[in-house]
């Protein structure tokens, strides 16, 4: 990596991590995001333009509002970091081309969306569906590394030119990667709706995941849903275990016979995760950020498990 490109590609990435930030906040409040200016949000008070710089003001205030010294999440550092972080390793990844440029602006919707639905568990169209028309645009400009694009266009005698076909059948890829993305978590979603009685999936995750399509192909999408299923079982099976212990030992407290108290704690937990909504975008999201850096290697090496 040259050393200016990258320190340059870093401190970008901070500054679109405070710009994301803003989004975090304002998008689920239906709110824009470009005006009025940043302001405290106890004090109201204007942030001023030296007390708005990515990770140093934050480093500088001590986490705290300079006028009426409210707290300031962590969240924002983190997330300023994490962006820079994200672009840094975009450019480590794929060099000084228009695929880093590609994935960099998938990570900072993805960081987007994972945080929005972390908070708020809400997914918001003004990421989403520019992130889906984006994802198909670049499709044409920086191919879709799976395995139609790549070999189709050889193994078809057709009337053009094999660089346009790679681009065009990029652009399959991604639409049809948008369309298997979408309609598995809108299926998954009927499935649960019918199974349980109640929503299991908003709209949202099927954006999410149409997005995430378009920009990562039908290999990786399939990549994408099955590690995020599994993240997100394992996550809520982890859930009731630690409730069930939880209120075990609380109602051990009340209850002289240990064996009714795990009854007990058995069936608090799983009221609570028959009633607890998920945030499954990010799962979905962060299988997506793992798709993007390690999807292919690990297809490949499951790949040879088996031939």
């Amino acid at each position: 990596m040259d050393p200016l490109f990258a320190s340059s590609i870093f401190f970008l990435g901070l500054a679109f991590g405070s710009f994301l930030n803003v989004c975090i906040y304002r998008l689920p409040l239906g709110l824009s995001v470009v005006a009025p200016r940043s302001a405290c949000p106890r004090c109201k008070r204007p942030i001023a333009f030296y007390d708005n710089l990515p990770v140093l003001s934050w480093l500088i205030l001590g986490g705290r509002c300079r006028h009426c010294k409210a707290k300031i999440s962590a969240r924002y550092l983190f997330i300023e970091l994490l962006t820079g972080v994200l672009f840094l390793s975009c450019y480590a990844y794929l060099g000084l081309t228009l695929a880093t440029l590609k994935y960099c602006v998938f990570g900072f919707l993805l960081l987007g969306l994972i945080f929005t639905d972390a908070e708020t568990k809400l997914l918001p169209d003004k990421l989403t569906l520019p992130g889906l028309a984006l994802g198909v645009a670049f499709s044409l400009i920086v191919p879709v590394d799976d395995v139609a694009s790549q070999f189709l266009p050889v193994m078809l005698n057709l009337p053009f030119s094999a660089a346009l076909a790679t681009h065009l059948f990029s652009l399959v890829d991604s639409l049809l990667g948008a369309a298997l993305g979408a309609s598995f978590i809108y299926g998954a979603g009927a499935v649960y709706l019918r199974w349980r009685g109640m929503e299991g999936m908003g709209f949202g995750d099927v954006k999410l995941m149409a997005m995430v399509g378009a920009f990562l192909g039908m290999k990786l999408t399939i990549f994408t849903i099955f590690t995020a299923s599994l993240a997100g079982s394992l996550f809520g099976l982890a859930t009731v275990l630690m409730v069930w212990i939880k209120r075990t030992h609380r109602f051990a407290r009340r209850l002289a016979n240990l064996q009714a108290a795990r009854q007990r704690g058995w069936q608090s937990a799983q009221m609570v995760y028959r009633h607890y909504q998920m945030p499954f975008g990010v799962f979905l999201g962060s299988m997506a950020l793992l798709a993007l850096f390690v999807g292919n290697q690990f297809l490949r090496w499951y790949g040879r498990l088996w031939w």
